[in-house]
């Protein structure tokens, strides 16, 4: 069993110089402004007596903005698009590290890489290690299981929690024949045994914690209205029968049932506040029930029957502790806090020296030796032995 996990870390990049290039074409502007607003006041302040100091220190205030503007003149001459994230999405670029990606951690908003392991369940030997300059998880597990091909065999599993989970990541394993055990985000609330988790949960810091409260649903949901498989017929809250617009719809891969109220009931209704979104422009309700699944099973369905079963909680089970002692390894006793170099490939190389100090230490303390052979034998110079 090999589980794959990652640990975000910051690196050589500043955080303030992250953004698109609107954002760049925005600050360049601004400083030229600045730079032009403070130089037209020199000019005027010339003819006027003014201290020597203070006119020194405005013409340098004047030169840093226009230098700092260039910069980021040239740094848009040079990086002609944005960066693309796996979706097409727009992704923040950074004018120190354009590899490196801000990322949010349990500790606040980094400028960093992530430092992925797959890490073997018998001793924690790591059997692959890549660097790369993005927040997604869900990105990063089909290039470790593919770097990992001549490491696989018929009997081997592969584990990761709930942030490498998607439809697309189960059907590429599932297309190339790998067994696996990726949790989704509900699999504890469907495992009774955490069934109290919440109470040991720390209160979230009002200090720290910017979310706010949930917004709570401002409409009626379809849970408010009286369904009626067997009749086919639907109430609404108002005590308005809705009459059916398509009872053979698919909506996200499911069979649905959908209703929509009559015209003459839903304007004249005192609930369209709570009923409709927009009551200034949508005339009438409408409402969809979800039957089952339209087509074949899905491979988050299959996933989920197989990580709920018996042996598949014994299995995922061993994956936390698995991988996690390792990257407390890699942070704390070889102090990894952050990567001090810039650029995908150097980062990537920095993050696998760790990954090998560690395998280094893993062979010493099981038992394994240096022997130096004789260069006259014809035998390697170092190899490893078990004693």
């Amino acid at each position: 069993m090999f589980a794959i996990d990652g640990v975000k870390l910051p690196s050589n990049a500043s955080k303030a110089r992250s953004g698109t290039r609107a954002d760049f074409e925005r600050q360049a502007a601004k400083l030229e402004a600045a730079a032009h607003t403070m130089l037209e006041r020199h000019r005027e302040q010339d003819e006027q007596a003014v201290e020597p100091d203070l006119q020194a220190k405005e013409v340098k205030r004047i030169e840093r903005l226009q230098q700092d503007a260039k910069q980021i003149r040239r740094w848009l001459t040079e990086n002609l698009e944005d960066r693309k994230g796996s979706k097409g999405a727009i992704r923040k670029s950074n004018r120190t590290d354009n590899e490196s990606a801000k990322m949010a951690t349990s500790k606040g908003v980094i400028q960093g890489y992530t430092g992925v392991a797959a890490v073997d369940a018998k001793h924690q030997i790591i059997v692959e290690a890549q660097a790369h300059g993005t927040g997604s998880e869900q990105e990063l597990l089909i290039p470790v299981v593919e770097a990992m091909k001549d490491t696989l065999a018929d009997n081997t599993l592969i584990t990761a929690d709930a942030g490498y989970h998607s439809e697309a990541n189960l059907k590429r394993l599932d297309e190339m024949e790998v067994d696996a055990l990726i949790a989704d985000t509900n699999m504890r609330g469907r495992d009774e045994r955490f069934a109290g988790q919440d109470k040991y949960k720390a209160l979230p810091d009002p200090i720290h914690d910017k979310g706010g409260k949930p917004k709570q649903a401002a409409r009626y949901q379809p849970k408010d209205f009286d369904y009626d498989p067997e009749q086919g017929t639907c109430i609404c809250p108002a005590g308005k029968e809705l009459y059916g617009n398509g009872s053979n719809c698919t909506i996200g891969g499911y069979a649905a049932v959908k209703f929509q109220g009559a015209q003459r009931d839903c304007l004249p209704c005192t609930h369209r506040d709570k009923c409709l979104l927009t009551p200034g422009k949508t005339k009438v309700r409408q409402v969809a029930f979800l039957q089952s699944k339209a087509d074949q099973e899905s491979y988050t369905d299959k996933m989920k029957r197989k990580i709920d079963s018996p042996e598949g909680r014994i299995l995922y089970g061993r994956r936390f502790a698995t991988v996690e002692p390792v990257f407390g390894n890699l942070r704390h006793n070889k102090q990894l806090n952050r990567f001090t170099l810039r650029g995908k490939k150097k980062v990537d190389g920095q993050w696998k020296l760790y990954c090998m100090v560690h395998n280094i230490e893993k062979l010493a303390h099981h038992g394994y030796a240096l022997k130096v052979g004789n260069p006259l034998s014809g035998k390697p110079d170092v190899e490893l032995s078990p004693q």
